[in-house]
């Protein structure tokens, strides 16, 4: 076996097999050479080599969370390094662990006017958890401050940055290896919680409580618990697609329930606890309903972090949701509360005034998500998209064996295509994509890679822009509109298909969707690319009929 001869190299290397991080994703450069002949000549690393800087960041995170594993990328110098940036930002505020590792020039080198060169250290800002720029310490400092970076990302859950600069030349190889001693593994910390008497008193007594669930990983709740939750007749558990819980007593539809109330019924639905777990939230109406009417009490639970979305947060509770609801429910006997049958009748009704108005529309994105929705097999890994896509899929249940994603930390469209592809090579299920048109072409680069498996499929709505716009206010329909907010572009998805490997169909019917959906997820010989055309200009005014339609029927 040969090593780079590279020093620091060795060391990074070395520390990352001692942590057991397996994964790693490298872009082409020089001064990043001694890292790439450090990881490639190692069996124990699976690496993978992605062109685009800003693609590898999204495959390394899709990845890390499937996983929920670090997981490695590797850049040169200079411009590069930015390019991880949005991936970086989402690892950040979606609490994945992203490793970057960086080469850079020597201290002397740098602001002379070399090419490629930049300032790389702080280079993402307060968007990482923690920075190590070797290159002025002695060994034993920096072999501690990798050791360090890699803990703090596995352990605090984030992205670090490594920056290392190397001496030319770049390419030299060894046999020797530069041996460390290297630091033991510390066992991760076991959490003992204990939310307290009067807590405990105060969650028993409360005659109304919500409990509002984000971003979550599939089975992170047990079973026995989420029975519990379900059959509190003071309770109301109020999902999202990407929250992965479900049961029949919840209530996955958020703004379904929300947007049609009455002042009169915002004031009954106000809760006495609100308890929330799992990552950020979707829906605008729950948030601007909770800022509104403020609960007593705001619960959060989560081992790292707690966001006060709704500016009334009382208590953090460090600790997992499944050894907190444990805890909260052992030996819990229900109190009387009429909250979860009122709002459970209004849920019953709300479902068949849904279905009632999809029966009525025409061809449209709205009509589009329902037929998709209900064509996924099961046991599928969805990958959603940002904008429009993740909230028509809002409206819309999954069989719970379905496990949904979307990159919600910063909810941009750049990503998700890559994100989606590195996913789908750790997942032992099928993947589907579904993505906007601007997302879809925004990450094109996603696709430029050897690594998407035969069975992954991708399914692009295409209604020629940026359709959320259209139902946010501004829209007046004029040229300014649709060149600068809608960006209307007139693209289709088939030549991008064709050239990575693709096959490709697409549909703009009710009639066409129905015949082709069955046969999309059956073919499994090559990657399926669906293109779904949709009239661009009466999507909005469907969709925003729809809560008007809930709001004025009369029998709800």
């Amino acid at each position: 076996m040969v090593f780079t001869d590279k020093k620091l190299a060795q060391y990074v290397i070395q520390l990352c097999k001692h942590k057991e991080i397996k994964h790693v994703v490298i872009s082409p450069g020089s001064r990043n050479a001694p890292l790439t002949v450090g990881f490639t000549n190692q069996s124990y690393f699976k690496c993978y080599s992605i062109v685009d800087e800003r693609s590898a960041g999204f495959f390394a995170l899709g990845i890390s969370q499937q996983l929920l594993e670090p997981v490695i990328v590797v850049c040169t110098s200079g411009s590069a390094l930015l390019n991880y940036y949005p991936a970086v930002a989402e690892a950040y505020y979606s609490g994945l662990p992203l490793i970057v590792i960086s080469a850079d020039r020597p201290k002397h080198l740098i602001n002379i006017g070399d090419g490629q060169t930049i300032f790389q250290k702080h280079a993402f800002g307060k968007h990482i958890i923690f920075e190590a720029n070797l290159g002025t310490f002695s060994n034993q400092k920096s072999i501690k401050l990798i050791n360090k970076a890699l803990n703090i990302s596995r352990n605090k859950c984030g992205p670090v940055h490594i920056n290392i600069p190397f001496d030319e030349p770049l390419y030299g190889l060894t046999k020797n290896i530069f041996r460390i001693d290297l630091p033991k593994n510390s066992p991760n910390k076991s959490i003992n919680p204990k939310i307290g008497f009067l807590k405990m008193q105060k969650w028993k007594s409360a005659k109304r409580k919500l409990v509002l669930v984000g971003v979550s990983y599939p089975d992170s709740i047990d079973n026995s618990i989420i029975e519990k939750l379900a059959n509190d007749p003071s309770v109301i558990v109020l999902t999202e697609t990407t929250s992965n819980l479900h049961h029949p007593n919840f209530f996955p539809f958020i703004d379904q329930l929300i947007i049609p109330l009455l002042d009169s019924q915002y004031e009954s639905l106000k809760p006495d606890i609100l308890l929330t777990f799992g990552g950020l939230i979707i829906s605008k109406k729950i948030k601007a309903f909770l800022r509104k009417y403020k609960p007593k009490h705001h619960w959060h639970v989560d081992t790292h972090k707690a966001n006060d979305t709704f500016f009334s947060l009382t208590k953090h509770f460090r600790f997992r949701p499944n050894q907190f609801l444990k805890i909260l429910y052992n030996n819990y006997s229900f109190c009387n509360s009429n909250y979860f049958n009122f709002w459970n009748s209004i849920k019953l009704q709300r479902l068949k005034d849904h279905k009632d108005y999809i029966e009525s529309i025409p061809f449209c994105d709205f009509k589009a998500f329902e037929l998709i929705s209900s064509s996924i097999p099961n046991n599928y890994m969805v990958q959603s998209s940002n904008s429009s896509v993740i909230r028509y899929l809002q409206l819309f249940e999954f069989d719970k064996s379905i496990k949904l994603f979307c990159n919600r930390g910063t909810s941009g469209i750049d990503g998700s295509t890559s994100t989606a592809v590195g996913a789908s090579n750790i997942s032992k299920d099928p993947t589907l994509l579904i993505s906007g048109d601007l997302s879809f072409f925004y990450d094109g680069n996603g696709l430029w890679n050897n690594y998407i498996p035969k069975n992954f499929k991708i399914i692009v709505i295409n209604n020629d822009g940026g359709g959320i716009f259209r139902i946010l206010p501004g829209n007046d329909n004029s040229d300014i509109f649709k060149t600068f907010f809608e960006t209307k572009h007139g693209r289709s998805a088939k030549l991008i298909s064709i050239d990575n490997g693709f096959n490709y169909n697409s549909v703009n019917s009710v009639e066409s969707m129905e015949k082709i959906l069955p046969s999309f997820f059956e073919n499994n010989e090559k990657p399926q690319l669906l293109e779904i055309f949709t009239p661009s200009e009466m999507n909005d005014k469907i969709l925003l009929d729809y809560f008007k339609f809930l709001k004025n029927n009369k029998t709800s």
